[in-house]
């Protein structure tokens, strides 16, 4: 077994462990964009049923946000082939958020379509989980994307409840550093999957990706120091709000 499987594994666990994520009987729905990340984060939570105590469900879903091409079907084959339980929802979300009326943020419109199918879908299926697979380097440039564009110091959570605690969204990975995940895929000789988004590698969140690079390379402690930052808020050293 690799260093990045391994590495992947523990971390995985410990937080699915210490937030207990998932519970003996769950089905857990699985988000699966075609990305590194959410391929990972299936394939691993298959994984770990047969090393642990309790047994849960899973079934990925996939929601073609509809910008052509083969992605969807590269998708399928994947899950298809690697018996996994699924569903694909054919959409055309992502053409909707890039239209003209929507230019300034269409990387938001089409998470929040997104997401709202995926719950649906959670919905319908019996599902109280959905994982996603966001990893530790998207915690921490959604926390600089919301001070720089939503005046706001927050972040994503580990385990984040919806609809008075009926649905619970938890990210696995979230302990993850992205470098280990590409390890790991790379490692399995997965394909790459494009879902052919104009955006890709053009939005704010990329503009703060490469900033954050910018400071990593500088002094490799930096990415550790602001992860765990996000752990050692002082609301007492921070300035009260003037609005009335």
């Amino acid at each position: 077994m690799s260093y990045a499987a391994k590495e992947m594994k523990r971390l995985m666990g410990k937080a699915i462990h210490h937030h207990q994520m998932i519970r003996d009987g769950d089905h857990v729905l699985v988000a699966v964009s075609g990305g590194s990340d959410s391929l990972s984060l299936l394939w691993l939570l298959r994984d770990r049923i047969k090393r642990i105590p309790i047994d849960y469900r899973i079934t990925a879903i996939h929601v073609d946000p509809g910008f052509g091409g083969d992605a969807t079907e590269k998708i399928e084959d994947f899950l298809k082939g690697e018996g996994f339980d699924y569903r694909i929802i054919r959409t055309r979300i992502g053409p909707e958020a890039h239209s003209p009326e929507n230019r300034e943020n269409p990387c938001f419109l089409c998470s929040r379509l997104r997401r709202k199918i995926i719950f649906e879908t959670a919905r319908e299926l019996g599902c109280r989980v959905v994982a996603l697979g966001h990893h530790k380097d998207d915690l921490i440039e959604t926390f600089f994307l919301n001070v720089f564009y939503g005046a706001s110091l927050s972040t994503m959570l580990p385990v984040q409840p919806f609809f008075d605690g009926s649905l619970m969204v938890i990210r696995p990975l979230y302990l993850v550093d992205e470098q280990i995940i590409r390890r790991f895929t790379k490692s399995m000789e997965w394909p790459e999957i494009s879902l052919g988004c104009p955006t890709a590698g053009k939005s704010r969140r990329e503009d703060i990706k490469q900033m954050l690079n910018g400071f990593y390379y500088s002094n490799r402690k930096i990415k550790g120091n602001i992860f765990h930052a996000l752990h050692n808020v002082k609301p007492e050293y921070l300035p009260v709000s003037l609005k009335s």
